[in-house]
């Protein structure tokens, strides 16, 4: 007969057993329930693995930022920029008016300040069709001056030691940090031989801490450039031609010689004209930079400007695609380099072009020389905002894009076509009215291309005639 202690002592030990099956079982429960499947455990893994990259990362670019510090890493040079410019640079700043006062002639000598916030610009010289504040901000003009409050940020919380700071710190004695959103106001002004000057202004609104800095951005020196290559496309027309070289000898005078001449010429008739002319011009003026290239095809301008343009082998050159028609000043090639940028601006100038010089000085015996007719008014010509054929573009840019596609047909259209090109591009396009380009009047000759174009050039004729018409019966009575 089995004795009562030794029962107990069975049971007791079964439920011991019993409790911890059943904690087995609970936590064996719990795993299944709450532990992360195995792909949330290999997203944690990859996670950590990130971490640690971006961690190599910023301990490198740290490393790059203060070489050295460590020991370790290369010695990182900043580029220096070439001793004449940083020369021409500080110039720009100490004649600036951002340093010193200057002396004025009349109170209307001085160059206004516009100010500006995070979302606003507040303009003074608005005429009677603009806002007082500009808002939303054009984006341009807001990247310029987003751009300005974070370099005015980076002066403020990393001075260098030439720098005056002041000392002071947050409440409670750590370093003074400003961000964007203390960014209170500012103000700008461009100078417009020397540059453009920044007053920024920010403040700690719970401390009531507040820092003014002053930003320059000097303008640099105009860049030379070697070459212009005028491109210019013709058939026959050689008493215009005559005409163009007249105005091309008096402007390549001017020009120190930094003009080529690329006259493509299409068919056989008026050939030998158009060589003797270019030759007189070279031998009476010592210039002898003029290519003919000689094409026994039907006149197609864009092709002409495609193979006067492929021919050019003198390295990177800026060209002007231009008509016989076209009359240039010498400033307009200031304009034509400053607003052509290789890899980045191409210049489409707007040309003013003249009514039909007969019927605008019916009432002179003669109509005055070509130079005289060149003004800007209403009765002697328009701006042709619709005409896209002269442009300056570097040769480069130009065969980036593809040059004119030739199976583009209709007038103008692949002036148009190439235009639309550079717009769907990377390029900045520069469109402005030219006050030195003039395109002479000359009766057009065309079938269906141009048709549009000479039906309103003659409705606008007409419209002379009639106003014309009525001056002298005025002066008449």
């Amino acid at each position: 007969m089995p004795r009562r202690g030794s029962v107990l002592h069975t049971w007791t030990h079964w439920q011991l057993l019993g409790l911890a099956l059943l904690c087995s079982l609970v936590l064996f429960m719990y795993l299944l329930e709450f532990a992360p499947p195995p792909d949330r455990w290999e997203c944690i893994s990859q996670l950590k693995q990130e971490l640690q990259e971006m961690s190599e990362k910023m301990r490198a670019l740290q490393e790059r930022k203060h070489p050295g510090a460590n020991g370790l890493g290369p010695q990182v040079h900043k580029e220096q920029a070439p001793s004449y410019l940083l020369k021409f640079l500080h110039s720009q700043i100490d004649k600036a008016k951002v340093s010193v006062g200057a002396k004025l002639p009349s109170e209307y000598g001085v160059i206004p300040f516009e100010s500006f916030t995070l979302m606003k610009v507040f303009q003074l010289e608005m005429g009677l069709t603009r806002h007082p504040e500009e808002k939303p901000v054009r984006k341009d003009k807001r990247d310029e001056l987003v751009e300005v409050i974070e370099a005015g940020l980076e002066v403020i919380n990393n001075p260098d030691e030439d720098d005056e700071q002041d000392d002071e710190g947050g409440p409670l004695g750590e370093k003074l940090m400003f961000n964007e959103n203390d960014f209170i106001e500012g103000y700008y002004r461009t100078e417009r031989d020397k540059g453009t000057q920044y007053e920024l202004f920010f403040k700690k609104a719970d401390i009531m801490e507040y820092r003014h800095v002053t930003l320059f951005c000097p303008f640099g020196p105009l860049m030379k450039l070697k070459i212009i290559n005028i491109i210019v496309p013709l058939a026959e027309r050689t008493e215009a031609f005559v005409q163009f070289m007249q105005n091309f000898r008096d402007v390549y005078i001017h020009q120190d010689k930094r003009i080529h001449l690329t006259a493509v010429y299409f068919g056989k008739e008026g050939l030998s004209k158009v060589k003797s002319i270019l030759e007189s011009v070279t031998s009476e003026s010592n210039f002898y930079n003029c290519t003919l290239i000689s094409l026994n095809e039907e006149f197609n301008r864009e092709r002409g400007l495609n193979v006067g343009a492929g021919g050019w082998d003198k390295g990177e050159g800026l060209m002007f695609f231009c008509d016989v028609d076209i009359y240039f000043s010498a400033e307009f090639f200031n304009s034509c380099q400053l607003n052509a940028e290789p890899g980045k601006k191409v210049f489409y100038p707007v040309v003013f072009i003249l009514y039909n010089p007969a019927i605008v000085y019916a009432n002179q015996d003669v109509p005055p020389s070509v130079e005289q007719q060149l003004v800007h008014k209403k009765v002697s010509g328009l701006w042709r905002d619709f005409g896209f054929g002269m442009t300056c573009q570097y040769q480069s840019d130009f065969l980036a894009i593809g040059r004119f596609d030739m199976e583009v047909k209709g007038w103008g259209g692949e002036d148009v076509h190439l235009y639309h090109k550079y717009l769907h591009g990377d390029l900045i396009v520069i469109r402005t009215p030219v006050t030195g380009l003039f395109h002479l009047w000359h009766e057009k000759h065309c079938a269906e291309m141009c048709i549009e174009s000479k039906a309103m050039n003659e409705e606008i004729e007409m419209h002379l005639r009639k106003q014309a018409y009525r001056t002298n019966s005025k002066a008449a009575g």
